[in-house]
């Protein structure tokens, strides 16, 4: 039994550390299990044509054909606005009036720190873009030629930042985009006002949607990846995310007509989305609109418009990082780009006592170690009795040992006399198990937390730890915690089957390898639960009358 014990926390711990590396990779639509397959990069006529504005336009029904926007006549040269704010630097196209560059000031790029991290981007490396217009061939939409007016630069002092683009009347329609850019905000308030300009009614119906390739990020690891792609969120679906594959071969499954929610497109730590006011009607659609290019995003109609009237619709975009406590107070549900996967219900209120940590002591660093001493509290009596439980059956174990050998040719009796001495001893040699079992959930919970949280992104620990998000330069947290695995293993008897004598040195090794390649922050978790647990189980033995032993590993 003691075996089957050991034999269960060992299967226990395989399977969380398989499920965690099968959510990274199967659960966020990756294809292979440890070494993921590069995306195919877009072919460099599809970049070019989305360069060039050839990203088809939403049409009237959207299970219909796409429709390619009409040529225009251009009255104004095509041209670039650059805006800045205190946070945000923008990229705006005259050619429809679309967002095709960002920029976020306070976070620098992780693969060049001298620059910004950059999200929205139109180049033949990486298309990113974020558009609206009419639906249909026949109205203003993000291929129309358009005028800027308007400033550049948030002033000194200023609250905001107006931008207007207006386009020349086609089919007797005219479109005027007008983006509102706030202080210290990542959230953009778009007005889209339709005029009627021609002499007969109409009924135009505006599309909002986010653009972009299906390459895998820049930089991002081999050991560990979170999803990256469109989302839906509907009261009625709740959170619904859809990858690539999915979309490419038409089988994408999301709450198409809705009164609520938002459509967004997702990745590590940034994220965009376009968000309706609650009660617009709108459809939600997410297409392949190109050799690797891929849109997400909503139609929703407007009153019908008699000659001379308009209309408009207000919209929110979105850009900026996962800070959670902003999304929030933006819109019901906008949190959940921040992926937690499957254990959202235990990371959302642990990633509240991670920041409250935080704010105390003003280090995540330290926060993270202050969490798992809270956790570990909070768990004494679950811990205390399953170390008290492996701590007699270690009293026991000689005897056990004793009954191997005795009756290793006749395996009923030697069950029978192992009940009895279990009987005799009170021993549960489950007991150990169960309480270990029980906080699995929690600390896989808290893993996501780390591993999703925007916050450790360039936060520095102590010493040579400056980026908890990064994996530690020179390995040494890898090591010691490695070294704090191996002597949780030593602390308990070696079983007398020497297959699983070896299977439990070799597989704290063999588990210990990808954490060389983990963020910091995750290492500085796991090492920190290491060493609690190592003197919780210590001073358990010692109060047992166990005297704490080193059992070293024989491989011969």
């Amino acid at each position: 039994m003691n075996d089957i014990r050991r034999a269960i926390l060992w299967v226990v711990f395989g399977f969380s550390m398989v499920m965690l590396w099968d959510q990274w990779q199967v659960y966020n639509g990756q294809k292979a299990t440890f070494f993921p397959t590069p995306a195919t990069p877009a072919a460099s006529g599809a970049a070019s044509g989305a360069a060039s504005g050839a990203v088809p336009v939403p049409s009237a029904t959207p299970a219909a054909a796409v429709a390619a926007a009409e040529p225009a006549v251009r009255t104004a040269p095509r041209e670039r606005i650059d805006v800045r704010t205190d946070v945000l630097e923008l990229s705006f196209d005259t050619e429809g009036g679309s967002i095709v560059g960002s920029a976020f000031l306070k976070y620098p790029d992780r693969t060049d720190p001298s620059r910004p991290q950059r999200l929205f981007e139109l180049s033949p490396e990486r298309v990113y873009v974020a558009q609206t217009g009419l639906v249909g061939a026949h109205g203003p939409n993000h291929q129309t030629p358009m005028r800027f007016s308007g400033e550049r630069v948030l002033a000194d002092g200023a609250h905001e930042l107006v931008l207007r683009f207006e386009s020349d009347p086609k089919d007797g329609v005219q479109l005027v985009k007008t983006y509102r850019l706030r202080r210290g905000s990542y959230a953009i308030d778009v007005t889209h006002e339709v005029l009627n300009v021609g002499s007969a009614a109409v009924a135009p119906k505006v599309y909002l949607q986010l653009v972009r390739d299906g390459n895998k990020l820049e930089g991002e690891s081999k050991f560990y990846s979170t999803f990256t792609g469109p989302a839906v969120y509907t009261e009625q679906g709740k959170y619904q995310k859809i990858d690539f594959d999915a979309i490419a071969k038409g089988k994408a499954d999301f709450v198409r007509e809705a009164k609520d929610g938002y459509v967004a497109m997702v990745q590590h730590y940034f994220a965009s989305a376009w968000i309706l006011p609650a009660g617009t009607p709108r459809e939600n659609f997410v297409r392949k609109v190109g050799d690797n290019l891929y849109a997400v995003g909503m139609i929703t109609p407007l009153a019908e418009l008699a000659p001379g009237a308009s209309a408009r619709a207000q919209a929110q975009l979105f850009v900026g990082p996962q800070e959670e406590k902003v999304l929030e107070a933006l819109a019901p549900g906008l949190e959940l780009v921040k992926d937690y996967g499957w254990l959202t219900i235990l990371a959302k209120p642990l990633y509240w006592l991670l920041d409250k940590l935080h704010a105390v002591l003003g280090n995540w660093g330290w926060s993270i170690v202050a969490l798992v001493v809270l956790l570990k509290i909070a768990f004494y009596w679950l811990n205390a009795k399953a170390y008290a439980s492996m701590a007699k059956m270690k009293s026991i174990n000689p005897r056990i040992m004793e009954l191997r050998e005795r009756y290793k040719d006749n395996p009923q009796q030697m069950q029978q006399e192992m009940m009895r001495i279990y009987r005799e001893e009170k021993v549960n040699p489950m007991g150990g198990c169960l309480p270990i079992m029980i906080q699995i959930p929690v600390f896989i919970a808290l893993y996501w937390v780390l591993l999703s949280s925007v916050e450790m992104r360039g936060a520095p620990w102590i010493l040579w730890i400056k980026d908890l998000s990064a994996p530690d330069p020179y390995f040494i947290l890898p090591l010691l915690m490695t070294a704090s695995t191996l002597l949780q293993t030593a602390l308990n008897p070696a079983p007398p089957d020497p297959m699983q004598a070896k299977m439990m040195w070799f597989m704290p090794l063999i588990f210990s390898v990808m954490f060389f390649f983990f963020p910091s922050g995750l290492v500085l978790y796991w090492f920190t639960n290491n060493v609690l647990s190592i003197v919780q189980q210590w001073i358990i033995n010692v109060r047992m009358g166990v005297p704490p032993k080193l059992h070293l590993p024989k491989f011969r």
